[in-house]
């Protein structure tokens, strides 16, 4: 018998296609710049801003601020909780992939 769900058990974090692709970027490296999402996901900068922003107020990543010489430099990692988050998420579409093969 197949696991049941109900689409109420996505998270709704995720529903933007940018967001899936910062968390996904998150989860294969411990620590990553503005610059490096810029230019992987091919945004730009107020479109990348707006959506880092609104997973670091549902404290889903976190923000560390530093300097690079005189260059202010922004780098980003998942936090446990939008780790455990956003794995879950996965593990729903995953559950809705294999119980709907035809």
């Amino acid at each position: 018998m197949s696991k049941k769900f109900h689409i109420e058990e996505l998270n709704k974090a995720f529903d933007n296609r940018v967001r899936l692709g910062i968390m996904t970027m998150l989860l294969a490296t411990e620590w990553c710049d503005f610059s490096m999402l810029k230019e992987n996901l091919g945004l730009t900068d107020g479109n990348l801003a707006s959506h880092l922003k609104s997973l670091e107020e549902i404290d889903y990543i976190e923000v560390r601020k530093a300097f690079i010489g005189k260059k202010p430099n922004s780098s980003y990692r998942a936090t446990n909780l939008g780790r455990k988050a956003f794995l879950h998420h996965l593990n729903i579409l995953q559950t809705i992939i294999k119980n709907n093969k035809i």
